[in-house]
């Protein structure tokens, strides 16, 4: 490779987090991988730097500069979550590099914002159970800050490490991308199939697809049809808009945790296989199977 092509990307040495590790494979994504990691608190060096991040002490999208330890800090998220670096080189770089803005703003909300609050030190949510707490990137990235026993024995090098988990970040942003970018390709087939279905509570699609976001603004529909593995059918019932598990209709209670000839035998359908027991999903060995059930569902 051409050293003339390769950009510096300078940050702090030492430990690292999410924040930073996220910035910089933000910007290795950006630059094609052509980059060189230099970590360091040298001022010296930090000068050299053609995109700083996480240190330095100055923000400046202009220069390319992404700190926000400074004492005014970089400014705020809409809902006013504090900038952290990571952040900063989304707000700058996000829609370039998923070619929307509406998807950039998207992984903004589910990636950017839930790791500059941490860096920030705020909390964003509360466990319900005591000394259960879900699994952030700070905390995945920290298992690889070598431990006081393994650099001791020179076992492992802090630097070595953050390579390795900027490299898992890069595939992690690039999949938010690609799924994204597919989920929102896919919206237009479920609204034709909506717009097409002759009882707008059943909709059926021709494939499995994203769907729940694209039919939580539409007031008819109750359940969604579609094939699954193995020549079979389901039907799952949708959501209600800001709910993650509350569905508008479910399945008859007589159906719950039924399988086979026991669900076959309550429906009166010969290849119904399975209705769960939480009643928001049922599997049918046939297309017809499963639009029979559908039927029955909304009539119950």
């Amino acid at each position: 490779m051409n050293n003339s092509n390769i950009t510096k990307i300078i940050t702090h040495s030492g430990t690292f987090h999410a924040d930073d590790v996220f910035a910089c494979a933000t910007l290795s994504i950006l630059l094609n991988g052509n980059v060189e990691f230099i970590r360091t608190r040298d001022e010296e060096i930090i000068k050299t730097g053609e995109y700083v991040v996480d240190v330095g002490g100055i923000y400046d999208a202009n220069k390319n500069l992404f700190d926000h330890h400074q004492k005014e800090g970089a400014g705020e998220h809409p809902n006013g979550i504090p900038y952290a670096s990571f952040g900063l080189v989304w707000k700058k770089f996000g829609e370039e590099l998923c070619g929307s803005k509406e998807i950039a703003e998207k992984i903004d909300e589910s990636i950017a914002q839930a790791i500059d609050a941490e860096d920030s030190g705020i909390e964003i949510s509360k466990s319900l159970f005591e000394n259960i707490s879900h699994y952030s990137f700070d905390r995945t990235f920290g298992l690889f800050v070598p431990t006081w026993k393994e650099s001791e024995h020179g076992e492992k090098n802090v630097d070595d490490e953050f390579i390795k988990v900027v490299h898992f970040a890069k595939d992690i942003i690039q999949r938010e991308i690609i799924r994204r970018q597919h989920k929102k390709e896919a919206e237009k087939y479920i609204i034709e199939a909506y717009e097409h279905a002759t009882d707008k509570r059943i909709v059926e699609l021709k494939r499995y697809l994203p769907w729940k976001s694209a039919l939580e603004d539409l007031e008819e529909p109750l359940f969604v049809i579609s094939p699954r593995e193995q020549d079979k059918w389901q039907i799952e019932a949708n959501r209600i808009k800001g709910e993650v598990f509350k569905r508008r209709k479910y399945f008859p209670e007589s159906w719950a945790g039924l399988q086979n000839e026991k669900l076959a035998e309550v429906t009166g359908v010969a290849d119904a296989i399975f209705c769960h027991r939480d009643r928001f999903i049922v599997v049918a060995g046939s297309r017809e199977g499963v639009l029979r059930l559908a039927q029955l569902a909304v009539e119950n």
